[in-house]
């Protein structure tokens, strides 16, 4: 590989990631996954300068990726990276095309999001508090489950995001949008003792809402870890991670009010199709009841024939 132009293209690279994080004021997360799709354009592309890459080219690197085991969902996410990429240098570089429009990418088979049942979410939450840690994560995992909050939103609160008057949470979300979402009364009885606590671990230039056993901002590993325990402890057989909260937040909420716009609000969902998946999730629990209620839903059992 010619060094020299690895190094020209990471270096426009760069610039763009600048762009995206001063100028159009992405979260670290989003410019991270950014960073990631663009360096794989720029080893792909090996010695061919970013101006000199056709159609052609993208669609064979997309299929290269595909080969190597990519999903569907995950080349999506690549190939609208380039794209924006490109736009960004059709208008500031004077590029005259944009090789990654139009290219399909083959699609992966929906996986429904993994739900907690109304009985499994409150069984995880029934833990004793028995140390300052336990406290913490219980008020963790209620504010989880009460607003269906991100893993990102909820290691970046602060104790003011938390308005206890008028039980509500404000929270910036992706592309720094602020949403304020309602908080149930076990999550503010749970926050109320927690920062009780809080300030025996919090170090003095700490300002976050949940801290660590060393006093700083909690790590979101440190919070898949803690989950992963209890739901271990209290012999939930199914797999519990962070983001099963926030999916049992919005199926639970669903088939309770049917009002799919406030849970997409409450979720921060840019778009109402992304919200749309949880409407499956209800049809599934509407059909388990039907089978359970309805006298014809199944068919009945065939006596063997005594011939």
């Amino acid at each position: 590989m010619n060094h020299r132009q690895f190094e020209e293209k990471a270096a426009t690279i760069g610039a763009y990631l600048t762009h995206l994080r001063q100028v159009r004021r992405l979260a670290r997360l989003t410019c991270k996954s950014y960073e990631r799709d663009l360096m794989l354009l720029n080893q792909l592309s090996s010695d061919t300068p970013l101006h000199e890459l056709t159609t052609h080219d993208i669609r064979h690197f997309i299929a290269q990726l595909h080969g190597s085991g990519l999903s569907g969902r995950s080349l999506a996410r690549t190939l609208s990276a380039w794209r924006t990429f490109y736009q960004y240098l059709i208008r500031f570089h004077r590029y005259q095309n944009n090789p990654s429009q139009g290219i399909k990418v083959p699609k992966s088979p929906k996986h429904l999001p993994h739900t907690l049942s109304p009985d499994e979410a409150a069984k995880l939450m029934n833990f004793e508090n028995t140390d300052k840690l336990s406290v913490r994560d219980r008020a963790m995992f209620e504010l989880f489950y009460s607003s269906g909050l991100r893993l990102q939103e909820l290691v970046q609160l602060k104790p003011n995001d938390i308005d206890f008057t008028e039980g509500h949470v404000r929270v910036i979300g992706k592309g720094e949008k602020t949403r304020i979402i309602p908080v149930g009364h076990y999550a503010l009885d749970a926050l109320r003792i927690w920062l009780k606590q809080r300030g025996t671990l919090t170090k003095l230039n700490s300002d976050a809402l949940f801290v660590s056993s060393r006093g700083n901002q909690i790590h979101p590993r440190t919070v898949q870890q803690r989950l992963k325990m209890h739901a271990g402890q209290q012999r939930l057989q199914s797999n519990v991670h962070p983001h099963s909260l926030r999916h049992s937040f919005a199926s639970h909420v669903l088939q309770s009010s049917g009002d799919l716009r406030a849970v997409q609000e409450m979720l921060g969902h840019a778009s109402i199709s992304t919200t749309q998946v949880y409407t499956h999730l209800d049809f599934q629990h509407l059909a388990k009841i039907y089978d359970l209620a309805h006298p014809r839903a199944k068919r009945k059992k065939v006596a063997p024939s005594s011939d």
